[in-house]
């Protein structure tokens, strides 16, 4: 059983969830297992864009930043789905307390390898893990909003993979979960869909090649494989909206996918 683990989820992934997912939080909570929320949200980011008149463009997968964008990307991060998490964690009597990778220098950043074409986009170079240790030493879920700062106070805008990847390997946790709206890596036997239990990076690539894992499927997987990062060893695809999804991922396993580094 883990005692403590990372979560990523995208903003409008959580949103759709149930008040029962965030009653599993709570009940794990206080039975005494430790979790970390990172949390992202590009749908809500590309409409808030949309509405100011500025052009949501992306290389690589990689959200081409620019200072106007980076406001935006901190409002709607950090300031809305950041608090609405909290919110909804609080309703269902979770203690829950929203931080960005600003606040106590929480995730530290330089900018990426190709800055010159995205911008302020970083990669993270620390995560301050006695910050997150000391929010869950009080009885609080930290729920992470993915901006990270330099050195001289510089924002950038960080992936959300990467960062829950970085958050994870920093505190040692070994599993990942990524909430999604799907109950894992499915593969097609005998004309009925079943959840693959465990698939390796290789594994995937012959998937993408052979047209197995498709459409949206794809960039899922390819950001759950981005979260191996360091110390996590292996990365846990489940169905938020599935029955008590995260005390059985926690305490018997066997569900999703998991991915492993081949």
């Amino acid at each position: 059983m883990m005692d403590t683990f990372v979560m990523k989820c995208g903003g409008s992934t959580l949103a759709a969830l149930p008040d029962a997912f965030f009653q599993d939080l709570r009940d794990l909570q206080e039975s005494g297992v430790r979790s970390v929320i990172v949390h992202g949200g590009g749908p809500a980011i590309n409409e808030t864009l949309g509405k100011l008149g500025i052009e949501s463009r992306f290389v690589n997968g990689l959200r081409v930043t620019d200072e106007a964008t980076l406001d935006v990307v901190e409002m709607v991060l950090a300031g809305r789905i950041n608090k609405e998490i909290v919110r909804k964690l609080q309703q269902n009597g979770a203690k829950s307390l929203g931080l960005s990778g600003t606040d106590g220098r929480l995730i530290e950043a330089q900018p990426v390898a190709n800055h010159e074409e995205v911008g302020l986009v970083g990669d993270v170079t620390g995560v301050n893990a006695s910050l997150i240790q000391g929010v869950m030493a009080l009885g609080y879920l930290p729920v992470i909003a993915p901006i990270g700062i330099d050195a001289a106070g510089q924002r950038y805008n960080i992936n959300a993979d990467t960062a829950a990847g970085a958050v994870a390997s920093h505190l040692g946790v070994d599993t990942m979960i990524v909430v999604t709206d799907v109950p894992g890596i499915m593969r097609t036997v005998n004309g009925e869909k079943t959840v693959l239990p465990q698939v390796t990076f290789a594994d995937i690539e012959e998937m993408i090649a052979s047209g197995e894992i498709y459409g949206g499927m794809i960039p899922k997987v390819r950001a759950a494989m981005s979260c191996l990062h360091g110390n996590v060893r292996e990365v846990l695809i489940v169905d938020g909206a599935a029955e008590r999804v995260l005390s059985r991922a926690v305490r018997e396993g066997g569900l999703g996918t998991r991915i492993v580094r081949d």
